[in-house]
């Protein structure tokens, strides 16, 4: 699995895309009107960097930018 960080395992998430058309009731129309549900991917934000590990060692890793930005990988 390409896709999958390797620090948390966050990983692709299915969901769905909901077309709607009309003009919502707080603006003054008669609400919206669903006309179509595609299915998607959520996909996470992964990045390739080269990571320190606990004993000194460096390697590359696939790793989401919520793990790089909250400090839970060093990068090299």
């Amino acid at each position: 699995m390409s896709r999958v960080c390797e620090v948390c395992g966050k990983h692709p998430s299915a969901g769905r895309q909901i077309a709607r058309r009309g003009l919502s009731k707080k603006s003054g129309g008669i609400g919206l009107k669903t006309t179509g549900v595609t299915a998607r991917r959520f996909l996470p934000n992964i990045q390739k960097i080269k990571i320190r590990e606990s004993n000194g060692t460096v390697r590359h890793a696939k790793v989401c930018a919520q793990c790089i930005s909250s400090g839970r990988v060093t990068k090299a």
